[in-house]
């Protein structure tokens, strides 16, 4: 019977103090369910604790296992999503595809990191992930690290491709906002998606929890992206150089929305990259973006009333502001937008395409979905002409992708990230013939 792999997908952490038991519980339930998988009952049973090891018995192990595979058939996937603190107790949800359907789970851990209960959620009408058909789990390898800065420890995947000696690395960096190692969107893990297609053709990647959702206590003063996005970058940069098998003349960044954005920084910090995957990524100030997608979103809606009419000209007054922040004129640590005005006047002092064109030895790739609601075309011909004629640039849009660049029928609302999906494998192709390129 082939081996579950279970993955750190989603985690979703309710409260950072408990980071460091995550890997802790996620291996326990790693080892739980592939040894259900293999009928090894008397293992799994030995994980609980044993205040309640007379409840849960071996034999209520293995009938709750042969129960779940006449209805369900044999697992395909199970993959712990989050962890989150509830009382005195830790709680893993896991996800399960199984051949005929799906099944969620919930492990219940006490503090000293033993399992005290499993509990089976009944089904929702809420979409789950999927994994992609392009994701064969036969040909790579998932490891799981820890991408580690001064005083923080961020738990990371590295994927290996199977049965290759000298493969390509690509590190995924995130988009805006706290974000978990799969770039978790709904029902959908693009990060995910992306890691397992590439290494099915040859090419290992490593992705990791943003700083922001494992310690958001550290964001409430003055910071900038230095402290969101580019210091976990380069010490990531650093560990998958040092994966085994790593072509280190081989290294790329793929860079999502503010990632990609943030790629010409990435560049100068880590001068060795041979080249920069630039994702649904803005080439305009945030200002100008942010207006943009308030106005999209403002006419989506179809609320004509005089209070939303009122609510649509005070985002783009705030929004006019602080495009005009200057250094000096306010504090560092002053809220604006929800966001400190070091952070707004950081980005705003950056000309992403102008410092794109300086870079002289990486390699360029530029993809947008044509239904991006979030960055629109716009910012695609601002790139392409800014790195027009720069050797080693390529773009390429795609007609019916968006923000996640999974397929879309239409433009449509925010609300289709509610949808399950896919990374399109045509995205995942032109970034493997791209860096097979070299």
């Amino acid at each position: 019977m082939k081996k579950l792999t279970l993955l750190f997908a989603a985690l979703l952490i309710a409260f950072a103090g408990f980071s460091q038991n995550i890997i802790q519980d996620f291996s326990t339930a790693t080892d739980f369910f592939n040894s259900m998988d293999q009928g090894k009952f008397e293992e799994a049973h030995g994980l609980f604790d044993e205040s309640v090891k007379t409840k849960i018995t071996t034999d209520g192990l293995k009938q709750l296992w042969t129960a779940l595979n006449t209805k369900l058939g044999k697992p395909k996937f199970i993959t712990p999503v989050r962890s989150q603190e509830q009382g005195e107790y830790i709680l893993v949800t896991v996800e399960g595809e199984f051949e005929l359907d799906d099944q969620n789970f919930t492990l219940a851990f006490n503090k000293e990191g033993k399992m005290v209960g499993i509990f089976l959620p009944p089904k929702t009408n809420v979409q789950v992930y999927k994994s992609p058909v392009y994701a064969d789990t036969t040909r790579y390898a998932e490891q799981e690290v820890y991408i580690e800065t001064p005083n923080h420890q961020l738990a990371a995947i590295i994927t290996t491709p199977k049965n290759v000696n000298s493969f390509p690395m690509v590190v995924l960096v995130h988009d805006s906002g706290p974000g978990d190692m799969d770039e978790t969107t709904g029902p959908n893990k693009p990060f995910k998606d992306i890691a397992a297609g590439l290494a099915a053709k040859g090419i290992g990647s490593t992705r990791y929890v943003k700083r922001t959702l494992l310690y958001p206590q550290e964001f409430n003063k003055a910071f900038t992206v230095k402290e969101e996005v580019l210091d976990d970058v380069a010490a990531a940069i650093v560990k998958a150089k040092g994966v085994k098998g790593v072509n280190n003349s081989q290294l790329y960044v793929f860079g999502y929305g503010l990632g990609g954005m943030l790629t010409p920084r990435i560049a100068t910090l880590a001068p060795e990259l041979s080249g920069l995957i630039l994702a649904a990524s803005p080439a305009r100030k945030m200002p100008d973006l942010l207006m943009e997608q308030n106005k999209y979103f403002f006419e989506q809606a179809k609320d004509t009333t005089q209070a939303m009419k009122q609510k649509f000209d005070e985002s783009l007054t705030l929004l006019e502001g602080i495009k005009s922040l200057k250094t000096g004129s306010i504090k560092p640590d002053s809220v604006v937008a929800g966001l400190p005005a070091s952070y707004w006047l950081d980005l705003n002092a950056y000309d992403q395409v102008a410092a794109a064109k300086k870079i002289k030895k990486q390699r360029f790739l530029v993809l947008q979905g044509a239904y991006d609601t979030q960055v629109s075309t716009i910012d695609y011909e601002l790139w392409s002409k800014g790195l027009s004629g720069k050797k080693g640039t390529a773009l390429k849009l795609y007609p019916d992708l968006n923000h996640l660049f999974i397929p879309q029928t239409e433009k449509g609302a925010a609300d289709q990230y509610r949808n399950a999906g896919n990374v399109s494998e045509t995205v995942i192709n032109d970034i493997a013939d791209w860096i097979n390129q070299k």
